[in-house]
């Protein structure tokens, strides 16, 4: 476990160091949620109370989405590329062949990723949005607390869905197909364009049982107290339990390009 942890601790060096494209996030972040923002004030003066959302819950969803857009993995892991590249170079048996689980290795790496980027670049555009609108805030501690906790599932369920699309390079030999698909699935499905609860009908019941449900609706759900006691329990079980069935998909994965490996390698 020291292994992993010293990569975690590796990952969120490497990407405090790129200070100049944390700020760029940042301000890109702050714009994108002042343009949602104001498109989200019109929508819920038109329709008070739209999906259950007061406007101040509202508002509050759009900076959480800005927040939690790289934490979470909703439009790309941060990863994904440099996996493939090592694919497709071949790099990559150099990997399965190292005393390290390769899955653990990219999720240590993916979390010290996931922790900087929300210091980096979740902080900074929640507190800019606290300070240009109003919007509603956790009640206490402990609803902080129990909304870290869902940020830290829906930062699993997000490596989980990219590393899967990354090791579809194994058979398709260059991955960018399958992320863009990915790409388009988390922009849609998460939630990032307009929570899931208003999504209409069955598409809406689908929408919200998919894993992307995960990286962003549950969140923003739990920070706005939408859950609580066992309700609470059970949007934690929704997203543990996709992080569970993506990761062991994605060991199933491993074990079957570990052996294509071998064999080629034979």
């Amino acid at each position: 476990m020291r292994l992993y942890a010293t990569v975690a601790a590796g990952g969120f060096r490497r990407h405090a160091t790129y200070r100049v494209a944390t700020a760029a996030g940042v301000f890109t972040n702050s714009v994108f949620g002042f343009v949602l923002s104001y498109t989200y004030i019109a929508l819920w003066h038109e329709r008070p109370h739209l999906g259950g959302y007061s406007m101040d819950d509202a508002l509050a969803y759009v900076w959480i989405g800005q927040a939690l857009i790289t934490v979470c993995g909703m439009m790309g892991g941060g990863f994904e590329d440099e996996l493939i590249e090592r694919i497709r170079t071949g790099d990559i048996a150099v990997d399965l062949y190292r005393p390290a689980d390769l899955q653990l290795w990219w999720f240590a790496a993916n979390a010290g990723r996931s922790a900087f980027q929300l210091l980096g670049r979740g902080v900074v555009p929640m507190a800019v949005g606290a300070l240009a609108f109003r919007f509603t805030l956790p009640s206490g501690p402990g609803a902080w607390l129990a909304f870290l906790v869902s940020v830290a599932l829906g930062s699993t369920v997000g490596f989980a869905i990219w590393y899967l699309a990354a090791m579809s390079a194994f058979w398709l030999l260059d991955g960018q197909g399958v992320v863009q698909v990915v790409w388009l699935s988390g922009l849609f499905f998460s939630g990032m364009l307009l929570p899931l609860t208003v999504f209409p009908g069955a598409l809406g019941e689908i929408a919200r049982m998919l894993p992307w449900a995960s990286l962003l609706q549950v969140p923003a759900d739990v920070y706005l107290g939408r859950y609580e006691g066992w309700e609470l329990a059970g949007a934690y079980a929704f997203q543990g339990s996709w992080a569970l069935v993506l990761l062991g998909v994605g060991r199933l994965v491993q074990a079957a390009a570990t052996r294509k490996v071998v064999v080629q390698g034979g």
